[in-house]
């Protein structure tokens, strides 16, 4: 009897004790999160771009989180706030996410506000993906700034390099800049110039206007067109690129109309409709719905949590930020052991090549080079909300664009 009241008391006593570990373990606190930041214009001018970053970027650290448990058992949260297009404002939220809320990166939307947090996030050292591609960001030093691809530059020469490749007139092709007076807008000035100068490509004026400016765009595509320009390479928003087609038609030019990657939005195509028709040209890098990707493919299930049905490059770059954080974050844990300002910007200068699906190209980081990737591709906007790659993906300069039928 007393054997059996032993075992008993010992039963008891396991299965008391069973029980306090289970508690603890249900009681044990979730890891701390991922802590990121950005800075957006979610109300300004252009806010639509915003918009469309924030919800690309909200949804895949949604799909992270959702579907794969998080980065190291850690989940993502994102903090979005909003600038209004207004770079001042923008430093004050950045100056904000490096002291007070400690974030683990930050990501910072336009030209301005990035060149002005520049020097906070390297004061501070907390990793920055900018959403422009500006190149002034990456001018030295470049410590903490990151580009999520190519930059302005790399469209500049991608779109001179088309241009050269599908002139048929005599003599040099002659381009003509029609761009905003901002940072944004100057930045395809100086890299057009530097390329046509060495490529036998004739840059015959640029005119530039305020982004803030009224839709008339009839002056500057008059006097562009009296300096000879056969082709029309733009530095500015989807919005005033429609008013520049509709005003092309009112003045009777009749030119092919190139833009850089931002040169489409969500609202364009209505804003457009009717004047698109078979003359507007982008740099775009990207993967397309065409090209039977799984970065892509993976892009548009993700955008099933917000709803985005058709394919979108405003959309497209928030889900791509978002894509080259949480890599960041996969190297800084594997390598690491632990994910925070210093291992995540550590884990970005070593990626060699990493593979986006396709979504993105390829992109490497280094300690003395923080772009990305150079890689471009012509492509035609359609009417339809639609895109036709017109050449294969190339480097410009390396005499390797083909041009595709």
């Amino acid at each position: 009897m007393r054997k059996v009241l032993v075992s008993f008391m010992i039963a008891v006593f396991v299965c008391a004790g069973m029980a306090i570990v289970a508690g603890a373990q249900q009681a044990k606190p979730e890891p701390e999160p991922i802590k990121v930041g950005a800075v957006i214009n979610l109300t300004g001018p252009a806010s639509t771009w915003g918009q469309f970053h924030a919800r690309g970027q909200r949804d895949y650290f949604r799909y992270v989180n959702e579907k794969k448990g998080g980065v190291g058992g850690r989940k993502i949260d994102l903090t979005v706030v909003d600038h209004a297009y207004n770079p001042a404002e923008a430093v004050k939220f950045v100056k904000k996410f490096c002291t007070q809320d400690k974030m683990d990166i930050i990501a910072t939307w336009d030209a301005g506000s990035g060149l002005l947090a520049k020097p906070i996030v390297q004061q501070y050292k907390t990793p920055c993906i900018n959403y422009s591609t500006a190149p002034e960001i990456l001018n030295a030093p470049i410590d903490y700034m990151y580009l999520p691809f190519g930059s302005y530059t790399v469209d500049s020469q991608a779109v001179l390099e088309y241009i050269r490749a599908i002139h048929k007139g005599k003599g040099a092709p002659k381009v003509g800049l029609l761009t905003y007076n901002n940072a944004y807008g100057k930045a395809i000035h100086e890299p057009s110039k530097a390329y046509a100068a060495k490529h036998k490509i004739e840059i015959v004026g640029i005119e530039e206007f305020p982004s803030k400016a009224g839709g008339d765009l009839r002056t500057q595509l008059a006097v562009l067109r009296k300096q000879g320009a056969e082709y029309i390479f733009m530095q500015i928003l989807p919005v005033h690129i429609a008013n520049a087609l509709r005003d092309a038609d009112l003045i009777d030019y009749k030119v092919p109309f190139f833009g850089t990657w931002t040169a489409t939005d969500p609202d364009f195509f209505g804003l457009a409709k009717g004047k698109i028709r078979d003359r507007l040209f982008m740099q775009f890098s990207g993967g397309l719905p065409v090209d039977n990707l799984p970065g892509v493919t993976l892009m548009m299930e993700v955008g099933q949590f917000s709803g985005i049905k058709k394919f979108d490059t405003s959309y497209w770059e928030g889900v791509a930020v978002g894509m080259i954080m949480e890599r960041a974050f996969q190297r800084a844990h594997e390598k690491f052991g632990k994910i925070d300002t210093q291992t995540i910007n550590q884990a970005m200068e070593s990626f060699r090549n990493e593979d986006f699906g396709g979504l993105i190209p390829k992109t490497s980081y280094t300690k003395n080079n923080h772009e990305g990737s150079v890689v471009a591709r012509i492509v035609q906007i359609h009417e339809d909300a639609t895109y036709t790659p017109m050449t294969n993906f190339f480097v410009p300069g390396k005499g390797k664009l083909k041009l595709r039928k």
